[in-house]
């Protein structure tokens, strides 16, 4: 594991002595370096560990995970340039190294085979990230938005903490690699309910689950790009993944204990894309499809069979780049027009028809064109919960329509139309920009040619 954790904290001195001038080359060309080292991580036999140390080691499920994390901190740095542009150097080389720290963080908190660690990493990833948004987003009304992300997540993660120290106390060692070993079934008590509730509700918290999303939108909204891009891609997932770990620890409650939030979800779903058609905040918009998208990730992992887990990796793994990409894009159209409001950015097609490639291959990911990664995710999804219950088609498909109409509610408003007259003097797609939206894209067009890299040990 060292061999990513150590040159991922080297960067930091990379970021502090660097000539002020190549500040950003050396930092994106240091990180893109690690994330290609990391690529090895993908080709393992199926039923295998990579054992790196008793502390950390990856396997099927967290290596793609891994992979995604490493892959984003170039993407980050190159999108955060304009943002800083006029801040002093100090500043953006504190900027950078928090984000450094970040990635160092989630390195370690997805590749950790003790739970207590797992919790202590998770936790940890608040503090950069709660930095980046009050000090770097755009508006005033941040220091709310990092307030609200703060203290949903810690109460969230409060009562894990209690259960975690009870699973430790009651079973002797909470090791992922040894603890399968010797699960004994939960007895059927209240109390085991309550310890279910405790254990999950974090990750839910996290995801976010529909009721407990109203911290996401806001943080989305007012991060600045890079805040933007880590949360939708990266730590959502931590959700998703806390969820598959600790639900080994789980059985058999999670059979009875899943139907309310099995039916929250698949409400949740539906309200949350009814609610991206009338957003007129670009930003917004692609929060609440997030919202939207992680709904169906919590609905595999709560059905629990080998295909509802590889739906959910082959979706947050998609969800990750698409979201991304699609905050890239609000950003590039923001540092234009300097207004999140879709309305104003219409007609932008025909000034930067390049950009308007990108908005079009965005949108069709986003809405799970086949034969997209993001099909095969929602696919897989729609199978396993309708061997759970038929009823959930109607409520998956009517999810798949509203989601197919809003992605292009939001291509058609902004780059379709006529333009409009406030836009005098736009400068063009700059070479960075495409750069940055080709490095979203191609590894989802890859992943379509091969998806089972990333469809976890069940395969």
């Amino acid at each position: 594991m060292l061999k990513f954790i150590i040159p991922t904290i080297m960067l930091l001195p990379v970021t502090w002595y660097s000539n002020n001038s190549m500040i950003w080359i050396n930092t994106t060309s240091h990180s893109l370096m690690i994330s290609f080292m990391g690529l090895f991580l993908l080709n393992y036999p199926s039923d295998s560990n990579n054992n790196f140390s008793l502390s950390f080691s990856s396997d099927p499920l967290s290596s793609p995970l891994l992979m995604l994390t490493m892959w984003l901190l170039p993407l980050m740095i190159m999108a955060s340039q304009h943002h800083l542009a006029k801040e002093p150097w100090f500043r953006k080389k504190s900027y950078l190294s928090l984000l450094i720290t970040l990635q160092m963080f989630l390195i370690m908190t997805f590749t950790a085979t003790e739970l207590i660690l797992f919790y202590i990493l998770f936790e940890a990833t608040l503090i950069p990230t709660l930095i980046v948004i009050t000090r770097w987003g755009n508006q005033t009304e941040r220091l709310s938005a990092g307030l609200y992300f703060l203290f949903y997540t810690l109460v969230g993660s409060l009562p894990l903490l209690l259960a975690l120290t009870y699973l430790q106390s009651s079973m002797g060692s909470l090791n992922l690699l040894t603890t399968n070993l010797w699960l004994k079934e939960m007895p059927n008590s209240w109390s085991t309910n309550l310890l279910w509730l405790a254990c999950t509700m974090a990750f839910m918290v996290k995801m976010p689950l529909y009721g407990l999303h109203l911290w996401l939108p806001k943080a989305h909204v007012e991060a600045p790009i890079a805040g933007s891009m880590v949360l939708a891609a990266v730590l959502l997932k931590l959700g998703g993944y806390g969820m598959m770990r600790i639900s080994m620890f789980l059985d058999p409650t999670t059979k009875s204990m899943a139907y309310p939030f099995l039916m929250l979800c698949l409400w949740g779903m539906i309200m949350t894309s009814s609610i991206c058609l009338r957003q007129t905040d670009l930003k917004s918009l692609i929060a609440y499809s997030s919202v939207s998208h992680m709904a169906l990730v919590i609905v595999a992992i709560l059905v629990q069979t080998p295909w509802s887990f590889m739906g959910a990796t082959a979706l947050m793994i998609a969800h990750g780049l698409t979201s991304s990409m699609l905050f890239c894009l609000a950003n590039s159209n923001y540092e234009r027009i300097h207004s999140r409001t879709m309305l104003m950015a219409r007609g932008l097609q025909t000034l930067l028809p390049l950009m308007a490639t990108w908005w079009l291959l965005a949108s069709l990911t986003n809405l799970a064109l086949p034969p997209s990664i993001n099909l095969i995710g929602e696919l897989l999804v729609t199978i396993t919960s309708f061997s759970w219950s038929n009823i959930t088609v109607i409520l998956i498909g009517l999810n798949m329509l509203i989601t197919a109409l809003y992605s292009l509610y939001m291509l058609i408003t902004t780059q379709r139309g006529k333009l409009t007259y406030h836009l005098h003097n736009l400068s063009p797609s700059l070479t960075r920009e495409n750069t940055l939206m080709s490095m979203h894209m191609l590894p989802l067009l890859l992943l379509t040619l091969n998806p089972k890299i990333i469809l976890g040990s069940t395969l």
